[in-house]
């Protein structure tokens, strides 16, 4: 789940390992210009050759229509600051020359955050963006044969104007010109009808939205408008936790994702120590002003303390909402005093219980914020084990504990879980096999995640959760403790697939977690759940299953 081992797991924190990779979004009737072309893999090769500066056009809107249409077309969700808080926002740049045909100013770091807001803004909110461009075309047909620039333009300016309330005639202004520039002078006034549409229904209060009214069907349909999400998810969770859970989950995942930050005590640093550095750091707030002629922004900069509180769940946590950035261009990561780690992956570590001189196998380890954790509360003595298929990810892991200054007791296995059970006669103290899942529980982190899961995945998923399990516990030693966890709210991935393990194996039982969990995280069966509408945390799942000591007789 969420680690800090690489800048795209700082700022979408949440790691929903897949049984196979996610399937791009599925609006296909969109053609590209012959500037650009789409190869078999999906991603956006530009053609253009020309690399000359306009200056008039704002430099976040084009970075990050470009960067929505890599997305879109499958390209990978990351945010655009290294660990020194800059650096590539000028590969950024590099795609807006070659795919539109020109630069713009470079971006600064206030550019940074408008595109990381904009863009992570934008991909949540994209199937309410696109009912309201359809519903303001005039003709369906129009939106329908939208080429996928001109549709990005048209749904950062409709972002721009309804979630940000920047100054509306300067959004339509700046967008206007960059359909100009990027198309043709006729998509920038398709572009300035629409917006100008836009504001008059936004001025009237009469936003062509649907009404939650009729059947299921028809009111699933309406909710995943309004709130944007797929209709298949608002009906599954409408299904199991009635509709009054289910928007405010919706509208949970659809706000500005916090982040919890780990002292890592494997190095000594502790949360103490963690507070008094986040105390001298300074954030960036940005007031975007209307300027005297309502087409120029002005932003003003204004420094304030990074904003932060301890947890109240965990003693080496401490929350904050905005001023990554500032912890990332101190070096606060880099130097592994801390880690981006939810709170609720800090709990399922706290289900395993880890204990010093113990031997630990971490399964489905990567990227191996579990791992760090647990060897951190070790203090050095034992043995952690970090399994895991991909190669790349577990020499990041590797690399990551010596900085963290745990790299003495975790030793990293390239493998299949599945094969590796089978070939290993070893038995371990504990077991944690935090297993690839949908990832339900993290969407207000893994903006793009909504659009890329569908429901058929999670037959598939559970089939491999069944396989997994069945090969971690043959690795747990009589008397010892197996921890299934996923980050996943679905409990079809949860509480099903614990119940279907323990009658296929009797020699397991339940090991109620209030021992070591709060008590608002107890499920009445005694497993660890987190709701992220109701605990502020992503939701994760967690069961703890002891194994007989005696091998029992029938």
């Amino acid at each position: 789940m969420a680690q800090v081992l690489s800048l795209q797991e700082v700022f979408h924190s949440a790691d929903t390992r897949h049984a196979r990779p996610a399937k791009p979004p599925q609006r296909t009737t969109h053609k590209f210009k012959t500037s650009v072309s789409v190869p078999k893999r999906g991603a956006v090769t530009p053609l253009r050759k020309t690399h000359k500066l306009n200056s008039d056009v704002s430099p976040h809107r084009a970075v990050s229509a470009v960067r929505l249409m890599r997305i879109e077309m499958g390209g990978a969700f990351a945010d655009l600051l290294n660990e020194k808080g800059k650096g590539s926002g000028e590969n950024e740049m590099g795609y807006v020359g070659r795919t539109l045909g020109f630069r713009t100013k470079d971006l600064d770091d206030r550019d940074l955050r408008l595109v990381t807001d904009v863009v992570g803004g934008t991909i949540r909110w994209r199937r309410y963006l696109d009912h309201l461009i359809c519903s303001l075309c005039h003709d369906e047909r129009v939106f329908r044969s939208m080429e996928p620039l001109l549709l990005q333009i048209l749904r950062i300016g409709f972002y721009e104007i309804l979630k940000l309330d920047m100054p509306p005639y300067a959004v339509v202004d700046e967008n206007v010109r960059l359909a100009k520039a990027a198309l043709r002078p006729g998509a920038g006034n398709l572009v300035n009808g629409i917006l100008r549409k836009l504001l008059v229904v936004k001025d009237n209060d009469s936003l062509p939205l649907p009404k939650v009214e009729g059947d299921d069907r028809t009111q699933a349909r309406a909710l995943a408008t309004i709130h944007s999400h797929p209709v298949w998810m608002v009906r599954r969770w409408t299904k199991y936790l009635g509709q009054e859970e289910t928007v405010r989950l919706m509208v949970w995942n659809n706000s500005d994702p916090s982040f919890s930050l780990r002292a890592n005590c494997g190095k000594g640093f502790s949360r103490d120590d963690l507070v008094k550095q986040l105390q001298v750091l300074k954030v960036l707030d940005l007031y975007l002003l209307v300027g005297i002629n309502a087409t120029k922004n002005i932003i003003l900069d204004f420094q304030r303390k990074v904003p932060h509180e301890l947890s109240l769940h965990l003693d080496d946590f401490v929350r904050i909402r905005t001023g990554m950035q500032a912890v990332l261009q101190a070096g606060l990561l880099k130097q592994g005093l801390c880690a981006v780690q939810d709170e609720s992956a800090g709990m399922v570590v706290s289900v395993v219980d880890p204990q010093p001189n113990e031997t630990i196998i971490d399964c489905c380890a990567a990227p191996g914020g579990k791992t760090l954790y647990m060897a951190a509360l070790m203090k050095h003595h034992g043995k952690v084990y970090a399994i895991d298929v991909n190669k790349g990810r577990l020499r990041i892991l590797k690399d990551t504990a010596q900085v963290h200054q745990v790299d003495g007791i975790i030793t990293t296995v390239a493998a299949d879980l599945r094969t590796f059970a089978e070939e290993t006669k070893e038995k371990y103290d504990k077991v944690l096999l935090d297993a690839p899942c949908s990832g339900l529980g993290v969407l207000s982190k893994r903006a793009d995640l909504r659009w890329n899961r569908r429901v058929e995945d999670l037959e598939e998923l559970t089939n491999l959760q069944d396989e997994l399990l069945d090969a971690a516990s043959t690795l747990v030693r009589p008397g010892g403790v197996l921890v299934y966890s996923t980050c996943s709210i679905d409990p079809e991935e949860n509480e099903e697939r614990v119940e279907a393990f323990l009658l296929r194996h009797p020699e397991f039982n339940i090991d109620p977690v209030d021992r070591w969990i709060p008590a608002a995280f107890v499920t009445n069966r005694g497993f660890f759940a987190s709701n992220p509408a109701k605990h502020s945390v992503d939701g994760a799942f967690a069961a703890r299953l002891v194994r007989a000591s005696v091998k029992r007789t029938s």
